[in-house]
């Protein structure tokens, strides 16, 4: 048996409240509800059938004080729904009659609403019937595993009527046992418990419920459950978007979720491992340079590979930078094909500026980007570049340098591909995965409850367009050149530098300098070339790579040196 009953102390107190009401009206010239605007009763036979289909027949019984002309009833079609969604319902075979005579009701839709609109003279003091079929007002229930499946059926029986009733009641007849009843009445917005709801009694088989008086426009709701083998689910609904439901915490929004970011990460890094990874190295680190003995408490610095300055910064991190473009033309300086000119200062506040003189006989056989920096800063036919115009001297080959220096460090066997060409071809990849994932998402937040999901797989493309950087992969021989490049680096942070062989101190040491410049130490180096000077007179001419005014001295070279690289690699940067 269930049961739902207000006391009858609370019926009293509402009378008494009713009545006050009424009579601080009547002192106070208030308007008071007619008659004819209240209907005596309002009753319903209803009935659920196994298909899930509703069928209700809404008796209105007007008392002695009248009839109003016309009775509506405003029908709505949809209801909300928990998790921000709505049911819909079809509301069909609307009709109206006065003990079985037709009426000629008519019903017209209103938005989300079926309005039946009754012409009361036709009736001519008879109860009005308003009968009409539901589907959608039955919803499948959530129920404990192992639970037998049930079917909620809830409809608002008194709904959007233009008059009040003094007593509602109804029967819903359903075609098996009801576990649950409940009946809410009162204003759509803030409904309490009726007055009485109550199944599976003696006196009440079926649900049944009471509730008055209700005015014009509230709502008698009766909910049931009952064995969903009996009743079938018309349920339709829709799911309104918002924000929290497109990122709603459902277990397969995060079970998707955690295993993308699982699954992807292990995919991006075996994409790594196999395509960014360095090829191990089989040999000890290859040997670039070393400092060989020629004579007791002598040694000169040896060049073992045809290692540039230029590739010293292509291999170490892949890219070519304003250190290698200042180390090359330092180093084609130091072995004869360039000349570097320290001009003459127009005033004390005036920075330090340079030219480029091109020399003939140089040591050793160029390489391509050498090629192209010694002449587009020294051109065969032309005028000396200077520093600070450098950049519009260089900015037009500045790219084929770089595809040079790329081209040579594949050709040397350093790499088995361009890193430009496998850094370019990986971030592409990467914005291609990051714009379809952006697309993925935008889809699954408009419709669907699966927008973390769409998080992680922009966070999973992001981390493809970062790993992208790290892409350009090594050979083995390449590794080994970097293991020696960083052998040569603490080399030239920590050997000695007071050994050179005498009377070849300013070469030796110089042919050290751009390799100083990018790996580190030039200081140092700079520092042993002052230490050789001897005497007080000028050095403008004393290096032959680099000349200066006829007042400048060796222990100028380290400011000036200074100098020259922040300037060549600022100009470069500032292109």
């Amino acid at each position: 048996m269930f049961r739902n009953s207000r006391s009858g102390v609370r019926r009293t107190l509402l009378a008494l409240l009713t009545a006050m009401l009424v009579g601080v009206g009547l002192v106070v010239g208030a308007p008071v509800a007619r008659a004819d605007d209240t209907a005596e009763t309002v009753v319903y036979e209803a009935s659920i059938a196994n298909d899930g289909v509703l069928t209700v027949n809404e008796t209105i019984t007007f008392g002695e004080g009248g009839t109003p002309a016309t009775v509506t009833q405003r029908l709505a079609t949809t209801a909300p729904a928990p998790d921000n969604a709505t049911y819909h319902y079809e509301i069909s075979d609307i009709k109206a009659n006065a003990e079985g005579a037709d009426l000629g009701a008519t019903v017209e839709s209103d938005g989300d609403y079926q309005v039946v609109t009754v012409d009361t003279a036709k009736a001519e003091g008879k109860p009005i019937t308003i009968s009409y079929k539901v589907k959608g007002a039955t919803h499948e229930t959530t129920v404990a595993s192992g639970q037998q499946a049930r079917t909620t059926i809830a409809w608002r029986f008194l709904q959007g009527l233009s008059v009040g009733a003094t007593e509602v009641s109804g029967t819903l007849e359903v075609p098996s046992m009801v576990s649950q009843i409940e009946c809410l009445a009162g204003p759509p917005v803030a409904p309490v418990v009726c007055s009485m709801a109550q199944a599976g009694t003696h006196d009440a088989p079926q649900p049944t419920f009471s509730d008055g008086p209700r005015g014009p426009g509230e709502v008698v709701i009766l909910t049931v459950q009952t064995d969903a083998a009996s009743v079938s689910s018309t349920e339709s609904v829709t799911h309104n978007w918002s924000l929290d439901r497109a990122f709603s915490l459902s277990p397969l929004s995060l079970l998707l979720t955690l295993g993308s970011l699982l699954l992807g990460g292990a995919v991006l890094w075996l994409m790594h491992r196999r395509a960014g990874r360095d090829v191990a190295a089989i040999n000890h680190p290859t040997r670039i340079a070393e400092f060989s003995p020629v004579g007791e408490g002598e040694e000169e610095f040896l060049l073992l590979e045809q290692v540039r300055p230029g590739h010293i910064g292509t291999v170490a991190d892949e890219r070519v930078d304003p250190v290698d473009v200042t180390g090359t033309l330092l180093d084609l300086a130091v072995r004869g094909h360039l000349r570097i000119h320290e001009l003459p200062r127009e005033s004390e506040h005036h920075p330090l500026d340079w030219d480029f003189e091109r020399l003939e006989g140089g040591k050793g056989e160029l390489r391509p980007h050498e090629v192209l920096l010694r002449d587009a800063v020294a051109p065969a036919d032309g005028e000396p570049v200077r520093v600070s115009n450098i950049s519009n001297a260089i900015s037009g080959v500045i790219p084929e340098v770089q595809s040079k220096l790329y081209d040579d460090v594949v050709s040397l066997g350093w790499f088995d591909k361009r890193p430009d060409d496998a850094r370019n071809n990986w971030t592409l990849f990467g914005w291609v995965a990051l714009t379809l994932a952006v697309v993925v998402t935008g889809l699954l937040v408009a419709f669907t409850t699966l927008g973390l999901w769409g998080l992680a797989l922009i966070a999973l493309a992001l981390g493809l367009v970062f790993v992208a950087q790290e892409m350009p992969r090594r050979s083995s021989k390449g590794s080994e050149l970097l293991a020696g490049l960083h052998v040569l680096a603490t080399e030239l942070q920590h050997h000695r530098t007071d050994q050179m062989p005498k009377g070849r101190e300013y070469s030796e040491l110089s042919e050290i300098l751009p390799y100083a410049v990018v790996l580190g130490g030039s200081k140092r180096w700079l520092d042993a070339i002052v230490a050789e000077d001897d005497d007080e007179h000028a050095d403008g001419t004393d290096l032959p790579w680099y000349h200066a005014p006829s007042t400048w001295h060796l222990h100028h070279l380290p400011v000036s040196m200074d100098a020259f690289i922040t300037s060549v690699e600022g100009h470069l940067f500032g292109r």
